[in-house]
């Protein structure tokens, strides 16, 4: 794909192709479209009103929450959308995708929570669950602590508070390269590397969605690289070394046994991020949380799985 590919871009005219590579039988023109949240009293870095954007699959009311990892957007769940038929909100987090950047910086799973808590109450207030993967996934376990009443089931893919750099090395070691590339084809070709569960077909329509061409023909991500999230903020569980923080895991787990809802843990089977010391204690902070293990699936068990995941969603909803 040449730089031509900017000009083209229709975020709603690829589903087409998740629908071919998985082998859905769902119709290929969905009901779905953009929606955005003022948050008030909150700026960007320019002084001006901060939104979230995220989109709504369906005309009901949302069953279910969708919040995505660090550096993706709500688009890394549109296979699962499709495959689930259900009516549901995929969020883009602040500083992903298309909502606004704080202007301090603050992208950590609590900073987060709180924003997300907005978007929740005005456009899915009676969901049934909330699915977050990786820093989704601990936005959304401080969202059940947070704002309990908003959360009537949680469901962590791939993702505890026993997160730690080394366990992520290899995702922090992608989000932290280049922000801008000469040609589209570079930026595939990185993402090829770092992604060898992922088949180049959906490599591609990520970047379509998760990155920008500018006025001279280079591409850049569309996610704010100043996160905090990234660089030490006081309650993210990497701190600027790259080594966990003892304190912030500890408080990170006190909030995982404060969860009152029901629980699912998604591991990726191939996928360092969880871990079975994790699990270990996870299961002794929540005797009762469900787990599943998702075969040939790496850390966006979304992205490499989507049709098994969408399985375990749609049994955890109808119990």
């Amino acid at each position: 794909m040449g730089n031509g590919a900017a000009g083209e871009y229709d975020e709603f005219g690829l589903f087409h192709e998740n629908i071919a590579e998985f082998e859905l039988s769902v119709p290929a023109a969905p009901a779905v479209v953009r929606v955005e949240t003022d948050l008030p009293n909150s700026t960007t870095a320019d002084g001006s009103s901060r939104s979230v954007s995220a989109l709504k699959w369906g005309i009901e009311t949302p069953e279910l929450v969708l919040i995505h990892g660090g550096a993706q957007n709500a688009h890394t769940w549109d296979t699962v959308a499709l495959a689930l038929g259900r009516p549901l909100l995929a969020i883009d987090l602040p500083g992903h995708g298309h909502s606004g950047w704080r202007s301090d910086g603050a992208y950590s799973p609590v900073s987060l929570a709180d924003d997300v808590a907005i978007v929740v109450g005005e456009h899915a207030p009676d969901a049934k669950a909330v699915v977050g993967m990786s820093l989704g996934g601990l936005t959304s376990m401080e969202l059940a602590v947070r704002h309990a009443s908003l959360v009537r089931s949680l469901v962590m893919v791939d993702i505890t508070p026993g997160v730690n750099a080394k366990k992520a090395k290899a995702i922090i070691d992608f989000v932290d390269g280049p922000q801008s590339f000469a040609s589209f084809d570079d930026l595939l070709q990185r993402t090829i590397e770092f992604n060898p569960t992922r088949s180049e077909s959906s490599l591609r329509r990520g970047i379509l969605h998760n990155a920008h061409q500018l006025s001279d023909g280079s591409w850049q991500w569309r996610y704010d690289r100043g996160s905090h999230a990234r660089s030490g903020a006081a309650d993210s569980p990497v701190d600027s070394s790259g080594d966990a923080s003892v304190d912030v895991l500890s408080a990170l787990w006190d909030d995982f046994s404060s969860i009152g809802c029901p629980l699912m843990i998604v591991r990726g089977s191939l996928s360092p991020v969880v871990d079975d010391d994790d699990i270990a204690e996870a299961r002794k902070r929540q005797p009762d949380l469900e787990l599943h293990v998702v075969d040939g699936a790496g850390h966006s068990v979304q992205g490499d799985r989507p049709v098994e995941l969408t399985s375990l969603l749609d049994i955890w909803l109808d119990r």
